[in-house]
């Protein structure tokens, strides 16, 4: 993963409030190159990512000549000496660890001109290094490395050789930034994805099934609801029928009077409509516009077909619990009970039993 994606991902995570709660966990690592001329006037380079920035140092890169404390090697005290200014090219500071705060030896290299400082492990400690803190000096580049690189440093310097190091941002390390962690996330966040998308999919497939279901109920039911209106009644109006005489009849769908010559369909609550206007309403709505009867049931359609369908079903069987001694059992009713107590005995021996007693 790269720099700048690195530094995407951490952008995330702050903006997702992760970073909060995960910034003291997290830590970069830095690029230490170091070049110097042996004696042969053969330049050596090494580089290695060994370095961590302090927790409070900016995440930028310095370059410049590696210069000692004279004296004391930890850089402590008010006014340690080095034998650089701030006149000569940028030199950086390389103090031991130890007798003072971090914060200390930083600020007492900056006050000299250094442009950057690093600390190298106390003996014994091999290649590893910790965390700094240095609250009070966060204005300077400030990473530590392992005491073997820092002595091998020290031993070159000491040995009067120029040592030239440039220093740079590596990677982000920590619970959200550790490979193993962001391999984790992307799994998870692809799982994530897969389960969403399945069950985005579950629920489409299952509302297109029930969507299926009830057109297929409503073509039936129209279906039927065509069989129940070639069973209506149907007639044509003459002059002196009723419905044209009196002012009070009009057609409940198309709010219009009769006149003679109008087809009309009767339905089975005996209320009249114009047949061209309750034919199509009934195959919507299968009621009355007016008494909201329903004429599937009026004419016993829907009960014929409630009655194929039951048919396909297996019959019910009634279950009764019956409780005797310790145990219960369920016993089915598949005939009528007859008064004669030998057709019907209990299954149960000591409720049987029981019941004989009391009598």
């Amino acid at each position: 993963m790269g720099k700048k994606s690195q530094r995407w991902l951490l952008l995330f995570l702050y903006l997702s409030g992760l970073f909060h709660c995960s910034t003291a966990y997290v830590f970069w690592t830095a690029l230490v190159e170091i070049s110097y001329e042996k004696s042969n006037n053969v330049t050596e380079d090494k580089i290695c990512e060994c370095g961590v920035y302090g927790r409070n140092s900016p995440l930028d890169g310095a370059s410049g000549i590696v210069t000692l404390p004279m004296g004391d090697p930890k850089g402590c005290g008010s006014d340690p000496f080095y034998n650089r200014n701030s006149s000569f090219p940028p030199w950086i500071a390389l103090v031991k660890r130890g007798n003072c705060t971090f914060s200390e030896k930083i600020n007492a290299a900056k006050r000299r001109g250094a442009a950057a400082v690093v600390v190298y492990n106390v003996d014994g400690s091999g290649n590893s290094t910790t965390h700094m803190a240095h609250s009070d000096a966060d204005d300077i580049v400030a990473i530590m490395i392992g005491n073997t690189q820092g002595m091998e440093v020290v031993n070159l310097v000491k040995n009067g050789t120029d040592v030239f190091m440039l220093i740079d941002v590596g990677s982000p390390h920590g619970p959200w930034m550790d490979t193993y962690w962001l391999y984790f996330l992307s799994i998870a966040f692809f799982i994530v994805t897969a389960a969403s998308i399945a069950y985005f999919a579950f629920i489409s497939a299952n509302r297109l099934y029930n969507l299926n279901i009830h057109r297929r109920a409503e073509k039936r039911l129209k279906s039927e609801a065509k069989k129940a209106i070639r069973l209506l009644q149907v007639r044509t109006l003459k002059i002196g029928d009723e419905e044209i005489t009196s002012d009070s009849h009009m057609c409940a769908v198309c709010i219009e009077s009769y006149k003679a010559g109008d087809v009309v369909t009767v339905l089975t609550c005996d209320h009249i409509f114009h047949k061209s206007c309750i034919e199509p309403w009934l195959l919507e709505r299968r009621t009355c516009p007016m008494c909201k009867c329903d004429i599937l049931k009026a004419l016993g359609v829907e009960e014929e077909t409630k009655e194929e369908i039951s048919a396909q079903s297996p019959p019910e069987v009634t279950v009764i619990t019956v409780t005797g001694a310790d145990n219960m059992y369920e016993v089915p009713l598949t005939e009528t009970l007859s008064p004669d107590p030998e057709r019907h005995r209990y299954d149960n021996r000591a409720f049987e039993g029981d019941s004989e007693a009391a009598r």
